[in-house]
């Protein structure tokens, strides 16, 4: 209990060790003072040497609203490590302006500043004011050179200008040009799956990763691609109100096939599947198993089949929503993340289109996502401020054309159809697992992830009772927020009822 505290402030137990001398802590409570800190973002992404240096000289304060921390023009003595509250970055010397401004520049929980004061001799470059009652870690100038910290601060920057040292892009700079650019720069660490940035479109920053590898990806609305609309409903004349075993009875298994793959796997290729025996029967009929598929008159690709001339009279009893290309239930108005890209080690994010004029940009906001990586974050206007033309030169022969969404979404359905069918064919060539007579019953896990949640199920549009699970948002900037799916499952005929040759499980195709 002795780390136990109020929400969000620092534990009775770390003030107590943190009021201590740096030589009177013990090891076991800078270890103590080492994990707890993990929480702040800042301070996890040094060297863990460089951690347990800083958990030994750190002492706690706590101010209120608008006490200035750090005063524009004055020598910097301390740098500090925010735990709780928000300040505020301003260029007065009194901090006002950012009581007055709607938008300030602001830290929080997890940042620090002051750093780069205590290794030169420069002044304060901006003034830092609390915005409310702030909890802060400070490290103090001589603390910090008395315990050595400046060299583990240096052993820091000289693995950024290792790794800037090695890039293609300033391998012409001198040294001390590029030591302008390791100051300027600051490492982040990120773990697999974490957020890093909502949008680097607008993002102010560049970076460099120098560890890892970053995926980016883009939020499709698929509701607005015309694409999506005629999948749709395409899929969606199979819901009708005759039973799935009339079809067995119909003469031709060849037109039975052929609507199978139109309207249920469209742009699959069947041929693998082998059944020579099928294709030599069919072929004095002119059939076969290729995706070219005669259409009358119409403007969809060949691979979607025939364009949907009308609806079944009785028609879908769902909330419509009307969209650009006619009405869409509003269940199957979602959206989709899709990776367009992955930034490796050594790669940039944010200099694709800096020096494309501003009519000629992709401003479409793109997501970057961790993989496991550490990237160095440097000011967009300061970097632009130490290139030279060489550089700018460099920089135009780097450009990345992302696809577009509507390219986007198909690739989505085409991808998504592939899966369904590879399910249904491999549920029945599968034999069914040999079940015991007699099931315990198991009580459920409580959790709010449930896997139908990114599921959009077409078959259930027109059901009066839905199924109970949470399902995800994305909130998208300037427009209501969008349901996320991974999957649509939409109403197919089963393969055993289109092949009854082959409708026993376990048979090899």
């Amino acid at each position: 209990m002795d780390f136990v505290a109020e929400e969000g402030h620092l534990p009775p137990r770390a003030i107590q060790i943190m009021q201590k001398l740096p030589s009177w802590r013990t090891e076991p409570e800078i270890q103590a003072l080492y994990n707890l800190l993990q929480v702040l973002n800042s301070y996890r992404n040094y060297s863990e040497p460089l951690q347990l240096l800083l958990a030994r000289v750190m002492r706690f304060e706590r101010f209120g609203r608008r006490r200035v921390m750090v005063k524009k023009g004055q020598r910097g003595n301390s740098f500090y490590f925010i735990y709780m509250g928000t300040v505020a970055v301003t260029e007065d010397e009194d901090g006002s302006s950012a009581f007055l401004d709607p938008h300030p520049t602001l830290l929080h929980k997890g940042d620090c500043f002051g750093e780069l004061d205590l290794m030169s001799p420069s002044v304060r470059r901006a003034t830092v004011v609390c915005m409310e009652e702030t909890e802060f870690l400070v490290v103090d100038r001589e603390d910090f050179f008395a315990n050595k910290l400046d060299q583990e601060f240096q052993k820091d920057a000289q693995h950024r200008f290792e790794f800037f040292r090695k890039m293609d892009l300033f391998e012409s700079w001198s040294d001390e040009k590029l030591w302008k650019l390791v100051t300027l720069g600051k490492v982040e660490k990120f773990s697999y799956g974490q957020l890093v940035l909502k949008d680097f479109i607008e993002s102010p920053s560049i970076m460099f990763v120098c560890k890892g590898s970053c995926e980016v990806l883009r939020l499709i609305d698929l509701g607005t691609s015309p694409f999506y609309y005629k999948w749709i409903w395409q899929h969606l004349e199979l819901i009708d109100d005759t039973s799935l075993k009339t079809h067995l009875n119909e003469p031709s298994p060849v037109e039975r096939f052929k609507e199978f793959q139109i309207k249920s796997y469209p742009v699959q290729d069947f041929s693998t599947l082998k059944l020579k025996h099928l294709q030599k029967a069919w072929e004095p009929q002119g059939s076969s198993f290729s995706r070219r598929i005669k259409t009358s008159g119409n403007t969809l690709p060949k691979t979607l089949g025939p364009k949907i001339k009308s609806r079944h009279p009785h028609s879908l009893k769902c909330p419509m929503i009307n969209t650009e290309y006619g009405e869409l239930p509003e269940e199957a108005a979602v959206g989709t993340y899709i990776k367009i890209h992955t930034v490796e080690e050594g790669e940039t994010v944010g200099l694709h289109q800096i020096l494309l004029p501003e009519n000629q940009r992709d401003m479409r906001p793109l997501v970057l996502v961790s993989l496991g990586a550490e990237v160095i974050r440097i000011r967009r206007e300061k970097f632009w401020e130490l290139i030279d033309s060489e550089v700018k030169e460099k920089l135009y022969r780097f450009q990345i054309k992302y696809p577009s969404d509507e390219d986007m979404c198909q690739k989505f359905l085409q991808e998504n159809s592939w899966n369904i069918f590879r399910k249904d064919l491999m549920r029945l060539l599968l034999k069914p697992r040999q079940r015991p007579p007699f099931i315990p019953i198991r009580p459920k896990k409580k959790g709010i992830y449930n896997p139908k949640s990114l599921v959009l199920d077409l078959c259930s549009l027109d059901k009066e009772t839905k199924p109970c699970y949470p399902i995800f948002m994305a909130p998208q900037k300037y427009l209501p927020p969008l349901r996320i799916v991974q999957a649509i499952t939409a109403p197919r005929y089963k393969i055993q009822e289109l092949l009854p040759q082959y409708k026993n499980a376990g048979v090899l195709v």
